[in-house]
């Protein structure tokens, strides 16, 4: 364990000094008194960096105050990241540096002094050209991962699809689904977003309410200031909820076995206080007019990375097969891309979650990318797969990067015709 942390040490210590190395580059003009604040501010920040590792090694990550766990962490990794992202403009241009000195080496034609003024102004310039690329790209990557933080974490949208089915019994037509997930109410500091939240989630008059899972982060606790406020979640025809990954604990460590068996006990009548039908591996009768539809929740089952494997749907199914038409509620959207579109085609449409849209990327008409693709086929919004449909919600908070960058939080209404 101690030699990973001083391998992280070690790394993060040679990426503060070789992007250093290009702010040095451009103050050479500089006076002298520039140079010093400029270093003081660099230094500043270093030592913050260290501080916190530092920290967190003497101190559980747990004991921190919340606000300081969640946006000090965030502000951190965005810092390092941008640094990291430039500096890869600067590795270029001394991999280019080196590639001539062999070549020149190899030639026999090396020479120590340079052969004139406007030698030197050249390369001068090309190492500045290199530095201000490389700070112009940090600074791309820092400012809308700020604004992120700022803004883009709560800044809810309201995404709308009506979808056709033949088989959809005539008393449901019209129906109007409102899906949402990943909360994670582990990483909100306040109740106000999450009240501006509920206010849309209510403007939009839905006639039922999903939850498709991950309402924690680590522990069943951090979801009690926010009771109240999620409590107020209500829709005619109820709210349905399932269970993400998240929401058993596997994740923090426990003093026993017990005290995990009790976390995941309060998560079981942490959904019941709340007024949410918490489907486990089972199904329900949904009525309207004089027809019926099946809904069914399975708990959650990961087909990449790891991920646990609870659902368990030929329980959730059995006793549906005289219903035409069929909702299923599976947290994870490679359920649906390795399971349901090809064993259970009578399924008709899934709703998902999870993958959050990773938080990062771009949406905009005829164009779509977001790192989460090359993880998850299916990643955020509507598929299809022959008659059968998915949706995977981008989720209403985040996780370990506290905001959201051109994937906006995400409050959904499905209309069935």
């Amino acid at each position: 364990m101690i030699y990973r942390i001083i391998t992280v040490i070690i790394i993060i210590l040679l990426l503060e000094l070789y992007f250093y190395n290009s702010v040095t580059t451009l103050l050479k003009n500089s006076t002298e008194g520039k140079k010093k604040k400029v270093k003081w501010i660099y230094l500043s920040f270093t030592i913050l960096l260290f501080a916190y590792i530092i920290f967190a090694i003497i101190i559980p990550f747990k004991d921190w105050p919340k606000v300081i766990r969640i946006y000090l962490s965030s502000f951190i990794f965005i810092v390092t990241i941008s640094k990291l992202i430039g500096c890869i403009f600067l590795l270029f241009d001394d991999l280019f540096r080196l590639f001539k000195l062999v070549k020149s080496s190899l030639k026999g034609i090396l020479k120590l002094q340079v052969k004139s003024g406007d030698d030197q102004y050249e390369k001068i310039s090309r190492q500045k050209f290199f530095s201000i690329a490389g700070l112009i790209v940090s600074s791309f990557t820092f400012a809308p991962l700020l604004y992120g933080m700022i803004k883009g974490a709560f800044n809810y949208r309201v995404k709308t699809e009506k979808i056709y089915f033949p088989n959809l019994p005539k008393s449901f037509k019209g129906l109007k689904i409102l899906q949402i997930s990943d909360i994670h109410t582990g990483s909100f500091v306040s109740d106000t977003p999450l009240k501006n939240a509920v206010e849309i989630i209510a403007a939009q008059k839905a006639d039922i309410i999903f939850f498709t899972g991950d309402l924690v982060n680590d522990k069943t606790e951090e979801a009690y200031p926010f009771m109240e406020v999620l409590s107020q979640i209500k829709a005619p025809m109820g709210v349905y909820s399932i269970l993400g990954n998240h929401d058993y604990g596997d994740y923090p460590r426990w003093d026993s076995k017990e005290e995990k068996i009790e976390n995941f006990n309060q998560m079981l009548q942490t959904h019941k206080k709340l007024g949410w039908k918490l489907l486990r591996n089972e199904h329900v009768v949904l009525e309207r007019g004089n027809e019926k539809i099946a809904l069914i929740g399975v708990e959650n089952w990961g087909g990449k990375l790891g991920f646990p494997k609870y659902g368990n749907i030929d329980k959730a199914i059995a006793g549906t097969e005289d219903y035409i038409f069929k909702i299923l509620m599976s947290h994870d959207p490679t359920h649906w891309d390795m399971k349901i579109k090809e064993y259970y085609p009578d399924i008709d449409i899934t709703f998902s979650g999870h993958t959050h849209g990773m938080q990062f990327g771009v949406e905009i008409p005829g164009f779509r990318w977001s790192p989460s693709q090359y993880i998850f086929k299916q990643w955020a919004g509507l598929y299809k797969h022959n008659s059968q449909y998915l949706y995977v919600n981008r989720g209403l908070g985040f996780l370990g990067y506290a905001g959201r960058v051109g994937i906006s939080p995400e409050i959904t209404l499905i209309e069935l015709t």
